[in-house]
């Protein structure tokens, strides 16, 4: 598999009520179709060779008959091919007929599966016609002159790859086959469907895909039936549906006509990764069932795609949802972040907040955050003390700004200029203030937090914390300086994420004056403002100028501590979801700095203060990621490897 992925292909063919013939000419060239794009495995809806609406046709030893030999002349014709190919046929056994997904590959059947969960009900009618799995007698069967693996508990693929099928009503039911299927070993489930169209239904089945796709950790690929199938007294519209550990990633159109090919990609890596993090399924799977069932591995061959080519897309804001809702998500981090602070509030007996007011993003988050929790305690907001602490880089922009926000959300205002005590500093130092090097910009860094943290005592409040997620996976704080404090509020958000949320409030929680000087922060550019600024009395200090983009860096950090990618796939994937934007040599340099960086500045996150988690990653020493600060990086930056 190319980056760990495997490239399935759902096929909806043409299909004419019980002309086999017909309908197998048309499952060959959609395979020979998927098999030209580069697809390894390719599912047909329920009983394709057939079409699913023959009703009591199936009774007829004609047409069952007609089946097995239609499928004798595509296993003939389909010899040359590599590509997996589930389609589905009625089969009989023992004089029973079941509804089986058959797989095959180069002229050979590798397993038939029957159907277990049979509708009978509304405008069902299968126990009229089939059997159920559960009343099947045989292990293994004569299909097409061949002998094959029979039943449920069969598992096909490799040592490192697994699927399992299960067939349309078996998701549908409270434990679903491929519950079971997954807990033995299955990475991906395909489902052979023929599902007819009411109001609401699709909605209702995707919700269905992607919740049992991320109870099972798993990959769901389900396909159902279209145009050909009778419309008697129902229509079946054709759908595909890929979905991904709880997510759809592709879907095709509903009602068309024409046949349909759809391919997408599964993440096979990413699903082992989240099963080996979480013991729930890993340890605990079959502790409901009084034995493990005994499944069967069939061996197949999975060839690597020729020339392999991502067809999925990636956002390059993973942590920023899109559409309608993003304001949903907003709202509810600041919820989380507003209701942690207020606990801590609450607990302290404390009624006073200290917090260092930049002009920037994330000290402005902070304090709509501490607003919006000392109203909810109903504590006057004057009892918030904003302090604005200019230094050598300190801008008229940012200063003015922080000062006009405070003054509007009716803070407490206190302006406390450093220049001066850190001039004091260097000369017990005995550094030279024109060297503005690491010294020079951290003396100003520790001497804010050290009024902070004398102020909060001296009024018997809260230093509220500023800096965000990515800062703390970067390392891009001073240690004991704007490092430290009692409350973090913003630890849990992401650097790309914190606009928003600025953006959020200021169109939903903030009156006029406020949500004006909020326009004008959040089109400020990210910088410590430790450096002098320039003649214009500009930002000089621009921190993604030094460290890179944030987006970037975000990037990097989601795909690294969410899923625990080896450093040339997240390199891979940036390329895909930054084609436009940076060049593969930029997207390499600033992977690097990260990689560094992160190992190299894990000893401040182990002492970080407290503060919530808002999100799926978080950083804290307590909680989410336990690392030691003297880990070694060399595996790491190797990223070729």
């Amino acid at each position: 598999m190319h980056y760990g992925y495997i490239k399935i292909a759902t096929a909806i063919p043409n299909l004419t009520v019980a002309n086999c013939g017909y309908n197998i000419e048309r499952i060959e060239v959609m395979m020979r179709q998927a098999e030209n794009q580069d697809a390894q495995i390719v599912c047909f809806p329920e009983l394709c060779i057939t079409a699913y609406t023959c009703g009591d046709l199936f009774h007829q030893q004609a047409l069952i008959e007609e089946a097995e030999t239609a499928l004798h002349n595509l296993l003939d014709k389909t010899q040359n091919l590599d590509i997996i190919s589930i389609v589905g046929m009625p089969v009989k056994s023992r004089d029973r007929l079941f509804n089986c997904g058959i797989v095959i590959q180069k002229g050979k059947i590798l397993a038939v599966v029957p159907k277990t969960h049979l509708p009978n009900y509304h405008e069902f009618y299968e126990k009229r016609w089939f059997t159920s799995s559960l009343h099947a007698l045989d292990e293994n069967i004569i299909l097409a002159g061949q002998k094959v693996p029979f039943g449920t508990q069969l598992l096909i693929g490799t040592t490192t790859f697994r699927f399992g099928i299960e067939i349309c009503e078996d998701l549908w039911v409270t434990i679903p086959p491929s519950s079971l299927h997954t807990l033995s070993g299955a990475h991906l489930i395909f489902n052979l469907s023929a599902s007819n169209e009411t109001i609401g239904k699709n909605e209702y089945i995707k919700s269905l895909i992607a919740q049992q796709s991320a109870r099972c950790i798993s990959g769901y690929v389900y396909v159902s039936s279209g145009f050909g199938e009778s419309t008697q007294d129902v229509v079946f519209a054709g759908k595909s549906i890929f979905a991904e550990n709880g997510k759809i990633i592709t879907e095709s159109e509903r009602f068309l006509i024409d046949e349909q090919l759809t391919i997408s990609e599964i993440d096979i890596d990413l699903l082992k990764n989240e099963r080996q993090m979480n013991s729930s399924f890993t340890q605990d799977g079959f502790s409901l069932f009084d034995s493990t069932p005994k499944y069967r591995l069939i061996d197949c061959e999975i060839l690597s795609s020729k020339a392999f080519h991502l067809t999925r897309p990636y956002s390059p804001t993973p942590f920023i949802p899109a559409g309608p809702v993003l304001d949903a998500r907003c709202e509810e981090i600041l919820a989380i972040q507003i209701t942690g602070l207020v606990q801590r509030i609450n607990h302290t007996k404390l009624t006073k907040a200290v917090i260092g007011i930049s002009g920037g993003l994330d000290s402005t988050l902070a304090l709509l955050v501490t607003t919006l929790a000392f109203d909810k305690l109903s504590i006057p907001r004057e009892n918030i003390i904003g302090v604005t602490m200019p230094g050598f880089g300190t801008t008229s922009r940012t200063l003015n700004n922080a000062k006009q926000l405070m003054k509007s959300l009716q803070c407490s205002i206190r302006e406390i200029d450093i220049t001066e005590a850190s001039l004091l500093h260097f000369k017990d130092l005995d550094h030279n203030p024109e060297i503005h090097d690491v010294t020079y910009e951290n003396t100003q860094a520790r001497e804010r937090t050290q009024l902070l943290m004398d102020i909060a005592n001296k009024e018997n409040g809260l230093v509220i914390g500023t800096g965000d997620l990515s800062e703390l996976a970067l390392g891009w704080c001073t240690y004991n300086g704007d490092h430290m404090s009692m409350y973090a509020v913003n630890s849990g958000v992401p650097k790309t994420l914190v606009k928003y949320l600025v953006q959020w409030a200021a169109n939903h929680k903030m009156n006029q004056n406020s949500a004006l000087t909020l326009k004008d922060i959040l089109n400020t550019p990210v910088s410590p403002e430790l450096l002098p600024k320039n003649e214009q009395d500009d930002i000089t200090q621009k921190t993604e100028e030094i460290i890179g983009p944030y987006e970037l860096h975000d990037f990097f950090l989601y795909y690294m501590i969410r899923y625990g990618f080896r450093p040339n796939k997240i390199r891979f994937l940036a390329t895909q979801a930054f084609h436009n934007k940076y060049s593969a040599a930029d997207i390499q340099k600033w992977l690097t700095l990260f990689i560094n960086r992160f190992f190299s500045q894990q000893f401040k996150r182990s002492c970080m203060p407290d503060g919530p988690k808002v999100g799926t990653i978080n950083l804290s020493p307590r909680g989410d990621w336990r690392m030691p600060s003297d880990a070694d990086k060399t595996l790491w930056m190797e990223i070729d490897r």
